[in-house]
C-alpha cells in the first residue's frame, strides 16, 4: 500500500470570492498529518459571479443545466491547477461544488457542479455531493468541516470559520458539536458593493460608521440566535430576515457596515467567549476592525495561522472528507448535524 495519498480539493464558498483549490499529501495511516503542497483562489468571472448569484430563482431545469455546465467549468478549472503547478499524481478529486438552495428544514440542500462531468473532464475519480445524504437523514447537511477539526485540529478549543457565515465546531462531553454562528461576508460583502467595493479591505468603511444601536438590537433578538444547535444557515435566511430589516432601518453603508461588523462580534464573542485556543480561518479573517471587535467582545487574544491554512482550512477539509468517504469511514457527524446517525456521506463519480 503507498504510504501517502494525493488529492486535490475544490471549495466554493457562499460569499462567491472565488473557487479554492489545494493539493494536499496525506499520509496513509495517519491523515492528521497532512500537508499543503500548492493552493490557489480562482476568481470567478462577472458571468459565473451572476450566474450563481441570480441561481436561486431558477427553475429545476435551469438548474440541472447549470450543474451540469459548472461541472464542465470546475474540470477546467482543475485541470488548469493541474497543469499550472505541473501536477503528475492525483489519487481523487473532492469537491464541495457551490451551494445554491439549503433549506435542510424543508429537506431541501442543492450544491452545483456535476462529479461525472469534472471526471470525465480530467479523468480521476472525484467525491462530491456531500450534504444531500446527511439531509435524507434528517440532518442539517451542514457544518461538515467539525470532522476535520476533531481530527487534524485536535489541539484547538474552538475551530472557527468566517466565512459567507461563520460556523464553529469544538468537543463537549466527548462529542464534536458544531453550528453556524451567524452571517459575515455575504452581509458585508453585499453593502461593500453598494459602495463599488468588492469588499470592506481590512473593515476600513465599518470602522468610519456609527452603530445603529436600534438595528443592532433588532439584529441580535432574531429568532435562530435562540435555537439550540445543530442549526444552519442559507442566503434564503439572509434574503428573508436580514436584508429587509437592515433596508427599513439604516440607508447609510458606512453605519450598516459598522453595526453588522459589531452583531458579527456580539454572536461569536459570546460563543468564543474568554478561549485562548481559537483556530480562525477564512476571509474575514482579514477584516482587521471586524477581528478586533471579535477579540473584544470575546475578551480574548486570537493568534493567527498562516495564510494558506486561514484561506484553504475548507478545501483541505473537504479532500478529508472525500478521503473518509473512499475509505468507507464515517465522515459526517450526527451530534454536528442532527442526522439519524453518524455516516459516510458524499458521491463517488468515476471516468
Amino acid at each position: 500500500m503507498n504510504k501517502s495519498v494525493f488529492s486535490i480539493g475544490v471549495m466554493s464558498g457562499t460569499s462567491l470570492d472565488g473557487i479554492d483549490l489545494v493539493y494536499v499529501k496525506f499520509e496513509t495511516d495517519n491523515s492528521a498529518n497532512f500537508k499543503i503542497i500548492h493552493a490557489e483562489t480562482i476568481p470567478y468571472t462577472k458571468k459565473w459571479k451572476v450566474l450563481l448569484q441570480n441561481a436561486i430563482h431558477y427553475t429545476r431545469n435551469e438548474l440541472n443545466v447549470l450543474h451540469k455546465q459548472y461541472g464542465g467549468f470546475l474540470g477546467e478549472v482543475i485541470a488548469d491547477f493541474k497543469s499550472n503547478y505541473n501536477i503528475q499524481h492525483v489519487d481523487f478529486i473532492a469537491s464541495h461544488g457551490h451551494t445554491i438552495l439549503h433549506e435542510p428544514d424543508k429537506g431541501i440542500t442543492l450544491q452545483v457542479g456535476c462529479g461525472k462531468k469534472i471526471a470525465k473532464k480530467i479523468n480521476i475519480k472525484v467525491v462530491y455531493d456531500f450534504r444531500t445524504q446527511d439531509v435524507k437523514l434528517g440532518g442539517q447537511g451542514a457544518p461538515l468541516v467539525p470532522i476535520g477539526d476533531q481530527v487534524l485540529f485536535k489541539n484547538y478549543e474552538y475551530c472557527l470559520n468566517l466565512g459567507g457565515f461563520s460556523n464553529v465546531s469544538y468537543a463537549l462531553n466527548n462529542q464534536r458539536i458544531a453550528f453556524d454562528i451567524c452571517p459575515v461576508n455575504i452581509v458585508l460583502n453585499h453593502y461593500a458593493n453598494q459602495l463599488d467595493l468588492p469588499y470592506d479591505v481590512s473593515g476600513k468603511c465599518a470602522a468610519k460608521g456609527i452603530v445603529n444601536e436600534a438595528l443592532l438590537m433588532q439584529l441580535n433578538a432574531l429568532e435562530f440566535y435562540k435555537k439550540e444547535a445543530p442549526k444552519s444557515l442559507g442566503l434564503e435566511w439572509v434574503q428573508e430576515h436580514i436584508f429587509p430589516l437592515i433596508n427599513a432601518c439604516e440607508k447609510d453603508e458606512f453605519m450598516v457596515l459598522r453595526t453588522f461588523v459589531e452583531h458579527i462580534a456580539i454572536q461569536i464573542g459570546a460563543v468564543i467567549f474568554k478561549s485562548d485556543a481559537v483556530l480562525v480561518t477564512g476571509g474575514g479573517v482579514f477584516n482587521d476592525f471586524l477581528m478586533q471587535r471579535i477579540q473584544y467582545h470575546a475578551q480574548n487574544k486570537i493568534t493567527l495561522v498562516p495564510d494558506k491554512l486561514i484561506h484553504f482550512k475548507e478545501a483541505l477539509v473537504f479532500s478529508f472528507l472525500g478521503l473518509l468517504k473512499l475509505k468507507g469511514e464515517v465522515n459526517c457527524l450526527k451530534s454536528v448535524t442532527g442526522a439519524k446517525k453518524d455516516h459516510s456521506s458524499g458521491v463517488v463519480a468515476y471516468p
